[in-house]
């Protein structure tokens, strides 16, 4: 048995192919895991639990069912679904994570985290970042109807696009500062996150960082045991 970890999977009714790959890993590999952390932007967007696209929908009963089937899930935030709550966590049986987490994998203490706070370099993203995150401004957004919430995500996302297309990769990865001082603040020396869409792991001066890597074009999906661990892609049929 192992412990799961995927993130960055950007479902969204426009990639049928991306969900159907989604709900195929949960009735196959999620089923036989001890747990499944979701580590972040599992949709494209999310306009509040009162808006759930039918891919959201969909989705819900799916991670229900291996829920119900004793298998424990728990879901952190991205920078993608970060208004998604408890109402939408309770029907799909996930536990809803801090932002920072800490747990015991196999006897290892690992940071679990989505991987957007660690771009520290973006600064413009990070600016974005906390407005999105006021607590504030989410009550205002969730105020409007889901018409005007649409709209809203549309936009962003196509200033989203122009800001990537306007500053380099480098500059959207993680801070070798940002990585140490986080390390440091949990007094760990593992850590999971997702977000930059490079999937790797790194080791270094006995730290291990694992990048989860993102569901455009494959699954990826890290498995982890007592007997060490597995990061892996999951082509689409």
């Amino acid at each position: 048995m192992s412990t799961l970890f995927i993130s960055d999977l950007h479902l969204d009714d426009r990639r049928p192919k991306a969900t159907q790959a989604f709900l195929t890993f949960l009735e196959r590999e999620a089923l036989q895991a001890d747990a499944l952390y979701i580590l972040g932007d599992l949709f494209e967007f999310w306009l509040g639990d009162d808006a759930a696209t039918p891919t959201g929908q969909a989705v819900a009963p799916a991670l229900r069912a291996v829920a119900d089937q004793g298998v424990p899930i728990a879901f952190m935030h991205g920078n993608r679904d970060f208004l998604l709550g408890e109402r939408y966590a309770q029907a799909a049986g996930m536990r809803l994570l801090e932002e920072e987490t800490v747990v015991d994998l196999y006897g290892a203490p690992t940071l679990l985290l989505h991987g957007d706070t660690l771009c520290t370099d973006d600064v413009a993203y990070q600016k974005t970042r906390l407005m999105l995150r006021d607590p504030a401004f989410q009550a205002d957004f969730l105020a409007k109807t889901p018409q005007e919430r649409m709209a809203f995500a549309l936009k962003a996302r196509e200033m989203s696009a122009d800001h990537k297309a306007g500053v380099s990769m480098d500059i959207m990865d993680v801070n070798a500062e940002a990585v140490a001082s986080a390390f440091a603040r949990h007094g760990v020396r593992h850590m999971i996150h997702g977000h930059t869409h490079r999937p790797a792991v790194h080791e270094e001066a006995g730290y291990q960082r694992v990048v989860l890597g993102d569901w455009y074009d494959q699954g990826s999906v890290l498995s982890i045991s007592a007997e060490g661990l597995q990061l892996d892609a999951l082509p689409w049929a």
